[in-house]
């Protein structure tokens, strides 16, 4: 098995399968985990909808694409604003409708095709845009591993024993990825997250109170969504931004497993999952679903491409939202831990970005692909934000915003003749 492509349609033996699905599984936490906790709702009900929202996705894709879909961060700004205001359930109508708009983005795609995708989407813009994903979220991950102060604290202190178990949590994984062998050598994070756990128990940063008080079997908690037209317009824009993430992914997931995914099984296809998953969640009280960005980051550390891993996760996903103890378990793993897998998947993702550059030979002595990648970073990393209505732009979608027009300017520019570049 060591230093072996699996591909995406090979089975393992399940003795294997399992802890590989277990490892995508935790390596979902932010979406199955931290965004519930965030909208304080039921965790158990993100997971049987992530689990069943995959196995849709899969099945509409014809298991072509190794992708675990979870809740994008995106939602979480505009949700919050409409909690706040409407309650949940006014959030929940605004996922139906992000998800009919997939739906309609799918068939739109299904007629016009995708060779649009090479001029709104050339290497340099889609290279810069991946790397920004890992880049934009690797802060919040050291937030979470205690290395730097959370998001408008004050009064904020280092602790040391956050610190120590981050860190040992990143030595464990990076010495297993690159020393171990054989089996071993491919489920790296799972092995990190469990020695964190571990570490974390005897310096006190596990709470087990959840757990005891947690009961064996119990029911996910379902949500009746409500439709008012002011939650719909505020939460409807962050559907754009998804959509492009959702691109992104799927392009640099295609160059991980060294596949065109945008043709085969087809962009439309896997945006038609997106929205059918999203539409189904958002009526038993969900989050909309789309590909998940630490999914890439498993992928390209273990080279496990087996979409029956994925859906393997899937399952357990499923089975775990019905067993309170275990549920209330993965709930229990300290942020500290969370924060050094984070940081190592984050890590990744940024890299692929960079990879896709060397892969596809960006000329970085053009001016057009040297200003494209300085204001792509520019603009998602300078922490400019842009309010549309009560919906704020910034990073990612600001950046891919940014890159997608000026993209276009150059590839207008070019088509008249105006470059001073041309060939």
């Amino acid at each position: 098995m060591a230093g072996r492509v699996v591909q995406t349609n090979e089975k393992l033996p399940l003795i294997e399968s399992i802890p590989l699905s277990f490892q995508h599984l935790f390596a979902m936490f932010g979406s199955t985990v931290l965004v519930p906790l965030i909208f304080k709702v039921d965790p158990a009900t993100i997971l049987l909808m992530n689990g069943i929202g995959t196995l849709l996705y899969m099945f509409i894709c014809r298991g072509k694409i190794p992708a675990y879909l979870g809740s994008s961060f995106a939602f979480i700004s505009p949700v919050l604003a409409v909690i706040g205001t409407h309650g949940y359930q006014a959030a929940l109508g605004g996922f139906i409708a992000v998800g009919l708009v997939f739906i309609l983005v799918s068939l739109i795609i299904h007629l016009v095709g995708t060779r649009w995708i090479d001029i709104v989407f050339p290497p340099v813009t889609m290279g810069s845009i991946v790397a920004i994903i890992g880049l934009q979220l690797i802060p919040t991950a050291a937030q979470s591993a205690g290395l730097i102060a959370p998001t408008g604290a004050t009064n904020w202190a280092m602790d040391l024993k956050t610190v120590l178990v981050s860190l040992l949590t990143i030595v464990i994984t990076i010495f297993g990825w690159v020393l171990l062998r054989g089996f071993l050598k491919i489920i790296p994070i799972l092995i990190g997250i469990v020695a964190g756990y571990l570490i974390a128990w005897p310096v006190g940063l596990l709470k087990f109170s959840t757990v005891a008080d947690a009961p064996w079997l119990s029911l996910p908690h379902f949500y009746t969504p409500s439709f008012n037209t002011a939650s719909i317009l505020i939460i409807l824009p962050a559907a754009l931004v998804v959509i492009v993430e959702h691109i992104g992914h799927l392009m640099v997931t295609g160059n991980i497993v060294g596949k065109d995914l945008i043709k085969d099984p087809g962009l439309d296809r896997s945006m038609f999952g997106n929205g059918i998953s999203t539409v189904i969640s958002g009526f038993v009280g969900s989050t909309p679903n789309t590909t998940y960005g630490e999914n890439i980051g498993v992928l390209a550390i273990t080279k496990i491409y087996s979409t029956w891993v994925i859906a393997g996760a899937a399952v357990i996903a499923i089975v775990l939202s019905f067993v309170g103890k275990l549920s209330a378990l993965i709930t229990s793993i300290p942020s500290a831990v969370i924060g050094g897998i984070s940081l190592i998947l984050y890590g990744v993702i940024a890299s692929n970005g960079f990879r896709i550059f060397v892969e596809k030979k960006v000329d970085f002595a053009r001016a057009q692909n040297i200003i494209l990648a300085t204001v792509i970073f520019a603009a998602g990393l300078s922490g400019v934000t842009i309010n549309i209505g009560k919906v704020p732009l910034n990073g990612m979608g600001l950046a891919t915003i940014v890159g997608v027009l000026l993209s276009l300017f150059f590839a207008l520019i070019n088509k008249l003749h105006l470059s001073n570049e041309e060939d």
